[in-house]
């Protein structure tokens, strides 16, 4: 496998320098041990500590003990979510020693699930959210197609064979419903999770009912809510929100829901090769969510959305940060044409700029100064 430099270490290295405690939070198998333990060897005064097994554990015995008998290093906890009552003795510690980069945190559940966390040491902490690889990190490597196929995890991406790929997905999901769902303190059945997950796939990109979920599992739409949750939660899934705005339309409420690695998608639809994906129904959507989640990643600081009125008039996604309204169309077609829902949702919002992304060869003026990009061109401006 290839050894990929994250784009994200110079953000941690800074954050260490400002921050007493360092958190990063992203889906498991995504990388952040690897970036870490490459991180630490330039902190030669540093300790790793991998919480899921017990003789690391067994050494916060007395946890305050561990603390005082490294005072002057780095101390780096991966699998925090599994010993939450450490945050306690974080703040403690942080305020009685007053300086900068004592902690690193990793961890497979966002700050709500790990609430303690963001409690105990608010003011002392920073958070990170690391991904799965975007295409900006990897295109040298790889085409976005193969990244779309295979998904960004790097066991899966960077596995030369196809059919390996595939086998670590499916082995990834069984895992993460069966021993990581359940650590987290969750009750829910694997095979109805699993479930659950496989009718987001093949709903993937579309609007959330939560009424015909619920009946299709035969559970209540709270408990829908509650799954959908934890999935979000432990940044399998992405709910995108629509645009909240003052315009006197009749706009859809409901949130979008997309799983936010493709080859997870394509693993849990039995999608094992690329003309298997040219042939699914899923094909546009996944393409979809493709694009969307790696723009999304490209605009940090701006705030996601779609937009579509009871009418069906509609842009795939908005980002917004400040006054700045940006709107992007996403085609999976090699020769895109937008609808009149669109120019009419155009006309309504009067965003700042607009882009149509497309599988085309290269750029070119679709209307005015509005352009059609390839996800590859766009990411490079």
């Amino acid at each position: 496998m290839h050894i990929i430099n994250r784009s994200i270490d110079q953000t941690i290295k800074k954050r260490l320098q400002n921050n007493p405690v360092v958190a990063i939070l992203g889906p498991r198998q995504c990388g952040k041990s690897t970036t870490a333990l490459n991180l630490l060897k330039a902190y030669p005064n540093s300790i790793y500590l991998d919480l899921e097994k017990k003789t690391e554990r067994a050494k916060l015995n007395d946890i305050w003990a561990f603390f005082n008998a490294n005072k002057n290093k780095l101390i780096c906890f991966d699998e925090i979510q599994l010993l939450p009552e450490i945050f306690s003795q974080m703040r403690s510690f942080v305020d009685e020693n007053k300086f900068n980069g004592q902690f690193l945190i990793l961890g497979s559940a966002s700050r709500d699930l790990i609430q303690q966390g963001s409690e105990s040491l608010a003011g002392r902490i920073s958070f990170i959210e690391m991904t799965p690889f975007e295409f900006c990190e990897v295109s040298d490597k790889v085409s976005y197609k193969e990244l779309w196929l295979k998904g960004g995890y790097p066991r899966s991406l960077l596995q030369g064979d196809i059919e390996e790929s595939f086998n670590w997905r499916e082995n990834y999901i069984r895992t993460f419903l069966e021993r990581d769902i359940p650590q987290l303190g969750f009750r829910i059945p694997a095979r109805v999770l699993e479930q659950f997950w496989t009718m987001l796939a093949h709903t993937q990109g579309q609007l959330i009912n939560l009424s015909k979920l619920g009946t299709s599992l035969g559970v209540t739409h709270h408990t829908i809510k509650n799954y959908l949750s934890i999935l979000e939660e432990t940044f399998v899934i992405r709910l995108l929100t629509p645009y909240r705005t003052n315009l006197k339309k009749r706009l859809i409420k409901s949130p979008k829901a997309y799983i936010r690695d493709t080859g997870i998608v394509h693993a849990l639809l039995n999608i094992e090769d690329f003309n298997s994906l040219l042939g699914h129904p899923v094909y546009g959507f996944s393409f979809e969510s493709f694009v969307i989640e790696n723009l999304i990643r490209h605009y940090p600081k701006h705030q996601p959305s779609f937009y579509r009125t009871a009418t069906g008039d509609e842009i795939d996604l908005l980002l917004e940060r400040g006054n700045e309204l940006l709107a992007f169309e996403i085609k999976a077609a090699t020769a895109p044409k937008v609808e009149d829902g669109f120019w009419k949702s155009i006309d309504a919002l009067k965003p700042d700029k607009v882009f149509i992304i497309a599988q085309v060869e290269s750029s070119y003026p679709y209307l005015g100064d509005i352009w059609v990009y390839n996800i590859e061109e766009f990411l490079r401006l």
